[in-house]
């Protein structure tokens, strides 16, 4: 029964960094190109992965994991590519 508890935390936790990025990235809050967009996307979705895991849930388990290595690959193209001026990602 705790462990229940932990993994709806999570979750919430897990849904309320996707929901960060998504929202801030469509009011124009948040470059999508930016750190803290990638990071909280990568932050979101390990843990939402984690979750999915126990018990193991196939689709859950590849929508999250992709999420992590696409965002992975957004911050690390990021931080080769100099910062562009003017620029929003919008």
């Amino acid at each position: 029964m705790h462990s229940d508890y932990i993994n709806q935390a999570l979750s919430l936790v897990g849904a309320a960094c996707i929901l960060i990025g998504y929202v801030g990235h469509q009011l124009h809050w948040l470059d999508s190109e930016g750190a803290f967009y990638n990071v909280i996307n990568l932050v979101g979705a390990a843990v939402l992965g984690w979750v999915a895991l126990f018990p193991f849930k196939i689709g859950f388990v590849i929508l999250e994991f992709t999420w992590v290595v696409v965002s992975i690959y957004a911050l690390l193209k990021s931080r080769r590519s100099p910062a562009k001026a003017g620029t929003s990602g919008r």
